[in-house]
């Protein structure tokens, strides 16, 4: 039997994804080379490389100084950042996707607030950096747990998409407030502003065990939403409709929202809240890449992990002290959302 050829839109179709996402991971690649040559102590991108090459073959002779530069000092950071900003990239394009809803975050269950009082909480009473981290991850695990667990009281075989977003908004509404609460009962000479400053995000502390800790839970849900990113297509057309075509969408929903949870709540729990990432970088890819989620779920990934790299790399560099990441995503986020959309507005009118 003779297989046929596929055709030529899906042929260009393909190529198009293709060249994306070579074009994308070059992106990355460059952008990751700049951050550690950018800093203090400037060091040309040869020597970064000839300082990578070096470490992975041990064939080279630069100097001891640039190594340690690198490999200790801006390496993890910048790996820190790259997997960071995936994990909230691909988080809030997993939940537009499942919700159907452009403007839905990686926090819109709850998960970024929770993972914020479970820190604050743990930094009040002066708890290790690990403990700090276990709090917040639990925490952010507790609030989507709740809010999931209140959907699903208030009825069965209503809206579950409207119901679980509302829901979040109260959960989330709630445990803002104790974090307010705690940020109010707190030293203001002392604990304050750690707390504070944790909640403006900041990944200058990461270490390797902390980057092998979010390994963990970054594999285990990237790998299963990639695996499942063209079922977000069928979504698309509705729940019926998907559930005609042998979709399982309860199924699909509590495995997206579980992942999801987890990224988010590991991201919050290493380097505190980072905002404007998971709201504005699937919109950015589906920009350049339009709407099948087959290539924007990868992009994503790809593309946010270079953003925070470029914008961490921009906190440590302009100012004399550093400025939180979650400061600078929002002051570049807000006006690079409003392009968007009135660049979409503009397109939707031709």
């Amino acid at each position: 039997m003779r297989v046929p050829f596929a055709p030529p839109a899906a042929s260009g179709h393909l190529l198009k994804h293709l060249t994306l996402t070579v074009v994308s991971l070059v992106l990355l690649v460059a952008v990751a080379v700049g951050a550690m040559a950018v800093g203090r102590a400037m060091l040309s991108p040869g020597t970064v490389i000839d300082v990578l090459w070096q470490s992975a073959t041990g064939d080279g002779h630069t100097p001891l100084i640039s190594r340690n530069i690198v490999l200790n000092i801006r390496l993890p950071r910048v790996i820190a950042a790259a997997v960071i900003g995936a994990a909230l990239a691909v988080s809030g394009t997993t939940y537009q996707g499942l919700f159907r809803n452009p403007m839905v975050s990686p926090d819109i269950l709850g998960a970024s607030t929770g993972a914020s009082f479970g820190a604050a909480l743990a930094l009040l009473f002066s708890l290790g950096h690990l403990p700090v981290q276990a709090a917040a991850f639990g925490g952010g695990l507790a609030a989507v747990f709740v809010t999931c667990a209140a959907a699903r009281s208030i009825g069965r075989g209503t809206n579950q998409v409207l119901l679980l977003v509302l829901c979040g908004m109260i959960v989330s509404a709630l445990f803002q407030a104790f974090v307010s609460t705690i940020k109010y009962t707190a030293d203001p000479d002392s604990k304050l502003p750690e707390i504070t400053y944790w909640l403006m995000g900041s990944i200058a502390k990461v270490t390797w065990s902390d980057l092998r800790l979010f390994a963990i839970p970054f594999i285990l849900s990237v790998v299963p939403l990639l695996a499942l990113r063209w079922r977000f297509n069928i979504l698309a057309f509705g729940d019926e409709e998907a559930e005609s075509l042998g979709v399982n969408v309860a199924a699909l929903r509590l495995v997206c929202i579980v992942c999801a949870t987890l990224l988010t709540a590991s991201c919050v729990a290493i380097s505190g809240v980072i905002g404007w990432i998971g709201l504005i970088m699937p919109h950015v890819v589906r920009f350049v890449a339009g709407p099948d989620n087959r290539i924007v779920v990868p992009l994503s990934v790809i593309l946010g992990g270079a953003f925070l790299i470029a914008v961490d790399t921009v906190c440590r560099s302009v100012m004399p002290s550093e400025i939180p990441l979650g400061i600078l995503t929002s002051v570049i986020g807000a006006p690079l959302f409003f392009i968007i959309l009135l660049r979409t507005q503009q397109g939707g009118r031709e």
